[in-house]
């Protein structure tokens, strides 16, 4: 079954790297939030991102059904009913496995999915929040790194060029995703270590 790749949005849970066993297995790096809920789904798309060579041959989404899997070395290997084999699975490499916006898990009120973050201006309001001024605008988001080490860290694209900023608990105000907004009181001095 396919699905029309303009019609709906799509969460991106984990991207495949390369195949992992022999029998149709790939490992792939974990995206979501939420790795506990593959458990869950059988149901998963494979999409290619748009505008790349990927997307030549694999212009449509198209659902896969999850036989297996397991976490491995900070990823994830899958077992797709549909990949038998280690050539199946290298056809695989590149896709990110994905599931409609609509079917993606409920978060409280304070929370927000790391991929929405993605495009959000980040605003330093470490000074202005006694004094009640706007903040400082740091850059817009471009990425998460969810790998450098038990906090995610924002890459954000400054004035300056990158800027790699925690995205801790501590320094979170506010986050306004209608607004394109994350409030942060960061550190004195960690813009320009950075920038």
């Amino acid at each position: 079954m396919t699905a029309d790749n303009t019609t709906e949005q799509w969460v991106w849970l984990a991207r495949i790297r390369r195949p992992q066993g022999r029998k149709g297995e790939v490992f792939a790096d974990i995206l979501t939030d939420f790795p506990q809920k593959f458990a869950e789904r059988k149901h998963l798309w494979l999409v290619a991102e748009a505008g790349t060579p990927l997307a030549k041959t694999h212009p449509a989404p198209v659902e896969v059904d999850l036989v297996n899997h397991w976490l491995h070395k900070g990823g994830i290997v899958l077992h797709f009913a549909q990949s038998d084999s280690i050539s199946s699975a290298e056809a695989l490499a590149g896709l990110y496995v994905a599931i409609p916006e609509a079917q993606r898990a409920a978060l409280a009120e304070d929370e927000a999915y790391v991929s929405d973050l993605i495009g959000c201006m980040v605003v330093d309001v470490a000074g202005a929040e006694p004094s009640g001024v706007a903040g400082v605008d740091v850059g817009v988001i471009e990425e998460v790194d969810r790998a450098a080490g038990p906090t995610p860290i924002l890459v954000v694209s400054g004035k300056k060029g990158e800027v790699l900023i925690p995205f801790a608990k501590s320094y979170l105000r506010k986050i306004d995703l209608e607004a394109r907004r994350v409030e942060m009181a960061l550190p004195e001095g960690l813009v320009d270590l950075n920038g």
